[in-house]
């Protein structure tokens, strides 16, 4: 059971208090944003991605011959690594040359236009300015894209890679605590739900067992949730940032404070 508790803090970290939407769209400059929905439906995608798939039904036969022949677990293990490996390299093969283009092309179109960070599209609810027409044109065309000269503005934007901090002993450690209960919970819980003799009595069954796993989710992970909190604001407020958001949604640029955040949270 993987928690992601992370995302109960860092959705939108506003560094600064009480600024409005518009306020903040005031203060922020050189935000642009991207539909990666669409450039990843160009050709050149669907291409990359339909050879993929035929390289992955090849594989997948290898690997249920090859696991035919695993007479232990061990032998099983090792098949899953190399067929992993060999799905990866692949993947990397097909998918790396079309990333790296677009992500010369979104650079190039950031330093023109003076972008400091490129979100996507879908976390940006006012302001900011829409580069996908710019980059999938760019995409589109023939030319060769080369990495620009020029270096993004300083942002007032930073990120967190929430994966990162998810990795951390003191995460783990409270999910696997979780993980624990909410098994020990569920068989009791199903004993009850079956003996139960009706709707009313089912429903009520399973609101009490819906309860218990969210007070123990709150004891849990609660401390770290405010811990996290509490690391984010300080690097953000240290290094002149307005907002934080979650490195998933970030095209390009930003400040990356994810190292601050897991440095204040080891101590």
């Amino acid at each position: 059971m993987k928690t992601r508790f992370i995302h109960l803090c860092l959705a939108a970290t506003v560094a600064t208090v009480a600024l409005t939407p518009a306020a903040i769209a005031a203060d922020l400059t050189g935000v642009g944003y991207l539909n990666q929905a669409q450039v990843g439906s160009l050709p050149t995608f669907a291409k990359a991605n339909t050879q993929l798939a035929q390289a992955k039904a090849v594989l997948d036969r290898q690997f249920v011959a090859a696991m035919k022949g695993a007479k232990t677990d061990a032998d099983r293990q090792r098949v899953a690594l190399e067929f992993q490996q060999k799905f990866s390299d692949k993947q990397n093969e097909l998918m790396g040359p079309v990333l790296e283009r677009t992500q010369m092309a979104i650079a190039q179109v950031a330093a023109k236009n003076h972008l400091s960070i490129v979100v996507d599209k879908r976390i940006v609810v006012y302001g900011g300015e829409n580069v996908t027409k710019a980059v999938v044109a760019l995409l589109s065309s023939s030319q060769a894209i080369t990495a620009p000269t020029a270096t993004p503005p300083p942002s007032e934007i930073g990120f967190v890679d929430n994966n990162a901090l998810d990795s951390l002993p003191t995460v783990k450690e409270a999910d696997q605590k979780l993980s624990k209960y909410v098994q020990a919970q569920r068989k009791i819980y199903e004993q009850r739900f079956n003996a139960a003799k009706n709707n009313a009595e089912r429903t009520a069954v399973a609101a009490s067992y819906n309860k218990k796993v969210a007070a123990k989710q709150k004891q849990l992970l609660q401390p770290l949730v405010d811990k996290t909190r509490s690391a984010t604001a300080a690097a953000a407020k240290k290094k002149g940032l307005l907002v934080v958001i979650d490195r998933a949604d970030v095209v390009f640029g930003g400040v990356d404070i994810t190292k601050d955040v897991q440095n204040a949270l080891l101590k």
